[in-house]
C-alpha cells in the first residue's frame, strides 16, 4: 500500500467513526507512523509503506477511532507555533487559549508574571519565550502536571527564568506580579455529561471542572489577585463563552478595574481582563 492509498482508507475509516476533522487526523497520523513531519507528507505519498509504518498507523487508527485525541496519541501539541508535550497528567491545550496569550503580549512586558494552575507550562513557557527579558512563576496542584512543564520549559530554553511551585492557587505563593495569568477550570458540574468523549475521558477532571458552578477558580483569583497584583498590575484568565458577564462581575466586585471582557475568533466571549487600580499619589 502506498502512503496515498493509506490516507484514503484512513481517512475513510474515521469518517464512519464519526471523527470530525478526519482528514486532517489522518494525516497527522500518518505522517507519525511514517516518520515524517507532517508539511512532508505530501511529497512521500507516492512511497510504499513498510510493515512497521502500517503496524503503527493501525494502533493509532484503533486509537483515534476511540475517540482518543490526536495530541495524546502523538505525545505532543502545536501552540502559538512551539510545539508541547501533553500526557495523560495534563489539559490538552487548546487553540482558544493562544486568545490569552494575544491579550497578555499586547500589554506591557512585565518583569515579573505567574500562571496559576500551569498545566502543560504552555501559557508560562510561551509568554517567557516571547518576552525574554521578563521572569515568571508557574504553579499546579498536580507534581505529575509540573513535571510536564519543566520538560516543556527545557525544551523552550527558558526553565532558567521559570520556577514551578505546587500550590493551590494562591496558598503557597509569595510576592507581587506585574500579570497573572489563567486557564482555570471553568466546567460546571451539570455540564461535563454533555462533553465530547475526547476532552471528559481524557483531560484530567480537575483541569476541567470545580464540581460547582463552574465560577469557584474565578473566585480565588479576584480575592488573591489585591495582594500578588502589583499597582496597575493585570489579571488575564480564560473563560467558558458564556461566563464573561459573570467573571467581569466577579472581579469588579474585588476591586479591580478596566474589566473587559475579549472575544476568541469565532466572536464569542473568551478572556477577560482586569487591573489593579494604581494607588493615589
Amino acid at each position: 500500500m502506498t502512503g496515498a492509498e493509506a490516507l484514503r482508507a484512513a481517512t475513510h475509516r474515521l469518517e464512519a467513526a464519526g471523527i470530525e476533522g478526519a482528514a486532517g487526523d489522518a494525516r497527522a497520523l500518518l505522517a507519525e507512523a511514517m516518520g515524517l513531519a507532517r508539511d512532508r507528507l505530501t511529497l512521500h505519498l507516492g512511497e510504499k509503506m513498510g510493515a512497521d509504518a502500517a503496524a503503527r498507523l493501525e494502533t493509532m487508527l484503533a486509537r483515534r477511532a476511540a475517540r482518543e485525541p490526536v495530541a495524546r496519541i502523538l505525545g505532543r501539541r502545536l501552540f502559538w507555533g512551539r510545539e508541547f508535550a501533553v500526557t495523560p497528567a495534563v489539559l490538552d491545550p487548546r487553540p482558544e487559549t493562544e486568545c490569552l496569550i494575544a491579550a497578555a503580549l499586547e500589554g506591557p512586558r512585565p518583569a515579573r508574571l505567574i500562571d496559576l494552575g500551569t498545566g502543560t507550562g504552555c501559557i508560562a513557557v510561551t509568554l517567557l519565550a516571547e518576552w525574554p527579558g521578563a521572569r515568571a512563576v508557574a504553579s499546579d496542584l498536580s507534581a505529575a502536571a509540573l513535571a510536564v512543564a519543566r520538560q516543556n520549559a527545557d525544551r523552550h530554553g527558558v526553565a532558567d527564568r521559570l520556577a514551578l511551585v505546587e500550590s493551590d492557587w494562591f496558598a503557597g505563593i509569595d510576592g507581587r506580579f506585574d500579570l497573572i495569568v489563567s486557564n482555570p477550570p471553568y466546567i460546571a458540574e451539570a455540564e461535563m455529561a454533555a462533553l465530547a468523549p475526547e476532552v471528559r475521558g481524557h483531560d484530567p477532571r480537575m483541569a476541567l471542572c470545580d464540581g460547582g458552578d463552574g465560577l469557584s477558580a474565578y473566585r480565588a483569583l479576584a480575592r488573591g489577585a489585591g495582594a500578588h497584583l502589583v499597582p496597575g498590575g493585570r489579571l488575564l484568565v480564560e473563560i467558558g463563552w458564556q461566563q464573561g458577564a459573570a467573571v467581569a462581575g466577579i472581579f469588579a466586585a474585588a476591586g479591580l478595574g478596566a474589566v473587559r471582557i475579549l472575544p476568541d475568533l469565532d466572536g464569542r466571549a473568551r478572556v477577560v481582563c482586569a487591573q489593579m487600580p494604581r494607588s493615589t499619589p
